[in-house]
């Protein structure tokens, strides 16, 4: 499973993207971007390298893996690579206009094995791009999760001002209460030292940039499939989530960055893509003409399960950003089939 960068269904998802935003307003800017080989960080710098005159600062801790998921970027002028931990301070003379912390576990087997790490990477990377946001004068779009809510306690849907129950008693809390910790930093920072950051609240991301180490439920679904196997559930799968495409959810970014106010969340979901886990994977076995077969997860797998059952985001607000979700779920699912299949 190798994403396919010139296929033409990846570059008609970049095409849409710089089709909806202003993109001539990010024309000549500079951005630093932690958590560059991720799922979003891969398509988003993907997209700003089709702009004119933008630069781009692509963070990570392995230059080699950069290469791989990055090297079409690799010797062009306007992309450098920084190999360097996000939980050490970035060099003080780096001067952007904007700063993306990205970086973060964010599948369940990295909350159930590495829960202090995920924690310190969560917290050391937001102060380290906070301290630099303050020194040179950048903006932080703050990539923040659906996880800060917490677990519904009805049906209703989650807007920015949503406060769930909280779970506290165990390892897993370690993903979403430091998401909760670094979004009360940007605020502090807003406050005490006038730094300028927008939040921008993703929630279950899935497409063709997912990494092929990714153990959430949804990459599963998608590598069965594309594998031309069975789709594997390990739960009821009555768990009803906001998903977002990935290529929609670098358009919603976009959206916070360029039109967002200061110090506000934003939801980034859309409604076209809300869906149970159990037709998420009955859509995945339709596409590669396979079953859904109910297994038990291992230990490991469980202890870094969400036991959330509801989680709709709200998206008025970013709606009033002018944002506009592109895909249903069938195209994003097909999409992203195409896309990474051999």
């Amino acid at each position: 499973m190798k994403l396919n960068k010139t296929h033409p269904l990846y570059q008609e998802d970049i095409r849409n993207i710089l089709s909806l935003i202003d993109s001539d307003r990010l024309k000549g800017k500079s951005f630093l971007i932690t958590g560059a080989t991720g799922m979003v960080g891969v398509m988003l710098i993907d997209v700003l390298m089709s702009i004119d005159g933008v630069m781009v600062y692509a963070v990570g801790r392995n230059k080699a893996k950069a290469q791989t998921r990055l090297g079409d970027h690799f010797g062009n002028p306007m992309f450098s690579f920084i190999e360097q931990d996000v939980c050490q301070p970035f060099c003080e003379e780096l001067k952007v206009d904007y700063i993306l912390p990205m970086a973060s576990n964010t599948h369940p087997l990295a909350y159930s094995q590495y829960p202090i790490e995920t924690m310190l990477i969560n917290i050391h990377g937001a102060i380290n791009a906070l301290n630099l946001a303050d020194k040179s004068g950048a903006t932080v779009v703050y990539t923040s999760t659906n996880e800060v809510y917490g677990n519904a306690i009805a049906n209703e849907e989650f807007t920015e001002d949503y406060n769930g129950k909280l779970n506290l008693s165990n390892a897993r809390s370690c993903y979403n209460e430091s998401k909760r910790s670094c979004e009360a930093l940007c605020q502090s920072y807003i406050a005490e030292k006038g730094v300028k950051v927008k939040i921008a609240r993703l929630c279950r991301i899935f497409g063709p940039t997912m990494l092929e180490s990714d153990s959430k439920a949804s990459s599963q679904f998608i590598k069965k499939a594309i594998a031309g196997e069975n789709i594997v559930l390990k739960s009821e799968g009555n768990q009803y989530f906001s998903y977002t495409y990935v290529a929609d959810a670098v358009y919603g970014l976009l959206t916070v960055l360029l039109n967002g106010e200061i110090g506000v969340a934003y939801n980034v979901s859309s409604e076209k893509t809300n869906v149970h886990l159990k037709d998420f994977a009955g859509l995945c076995a339709k596409c590669c003409g396979k079953e859904v077969v109910f297994d038990l997860p291992s230990e490991a797998e469980r202890k870094g399960f969400s036991i959330a059952m509801n989680a709709i985001l709200a998206n008025q607000r970013i709606k009033e950003l002018g944002f506009k979700p592109i895909y249903t779920m069938e195209d994003a699912i097909g999409r992203t089939m195409e896309i990474l299949k051999p």
